[in-house]
């Protein structure tokens, strides 16, 4: 389920579009009637799709699209505003917003428009993932994600998809922290305590298959996630 973070001041329209998107779009909805606690919301959770209303009490849509855009250049941003203005529309996509809509709107333009800038951030992602590589020198372990394999010495051991998707995000974080969410969120599609305690199960059969060189260690790092160690 795409996560959607909704800033909209007026409590009534925010949660028409809440429970429309939630309904017709089988989107997971989050809600905030302010701009500082939309910026909270966003710094404590991963969202694929960001629609700010412009005229926000605390800080305005476009200030917090700008804060947004200092760490995320990536997620998809709408502003809505009451103003039609040519002027307005420019500093939206001048702070990097990806859609501009004019309230009122019709909530099915919204999802029009939702649909389309996902399809578009899904086609860029899977472009990115293309580029991503694929082999990997792990001391004296090599592994090919492609086929799923780690070899050793002339021996070979076979992955499933889960275990191979984790190691290929170890790898590309090597000597770096990959945290628990983001390995959660992209393998599993859900940071729930039972994915939670399944991923545990594959990071100890990783350790297992990496065990015969004592270069080669998965480390937990506590309260943020996993660290692969290539001495």
């Amino acid at each position: 389920m795409r996560k959607i973070l909704l800033a909209e001041d007026d409590p009534n329209l925010g949660e028409i579009l809440k429970d429309y998107l939630e309904l017709k779009g089988k989107f997971d909805v989050k809600l905030c009637q302010d701009g500082e606690d939309a910026l909270r919301a966003f710094n404590r959770d991963e969202y694929d799709l960001c629609i700010f209303d412009v005229m926000m009490p605390k800080k305005d849509g476009f200030s917090l699209g700008k804060e947004i855009r200092k760490t995320n250049q990536e997620i998809p941003i709408i502003f809505a505003t009451a103003k039609g203005m040519m002027e307005d529309k420019t500093e939206a996509f001048n702070l990097g917003g990806d859609d501009y809509i004019t309230k009122p709107f019709r909530v099915e333009e919204l999802l029009l428009r939702i649909n389309a800038l996902l399809k578009r951030s899904l086609s860029q992602e899977r472009s990115a993932e293309e580029e991503l590589p694929v082999n990997f020198n792990l001391g004296e372990y090599d592994f090919d994600y492609t086929s799923q394999i780690i070899a050793r010495n002339g021996q070979q051991q076979k992955l499933s998809t889960k275990e191979a998707e984790l190691l290929r995000m170890l790898c590309l974080k090597k000597n770096d922290v990959l945290t628990r969410e983001e390995a959660l969120i992209k393998i599993w599609h859900d940071d729930n305590y039972f994915n939670g305690r399944s991923m545990d199960v594959f990071l100890s059969k990783l350790r297992k298959y990496l065990r015969d060189d004592p270069k080669v260690e998965i480390v937990n790092v506590h309260g943020k996630g996993y660290k692969l160690l290539v001495g």
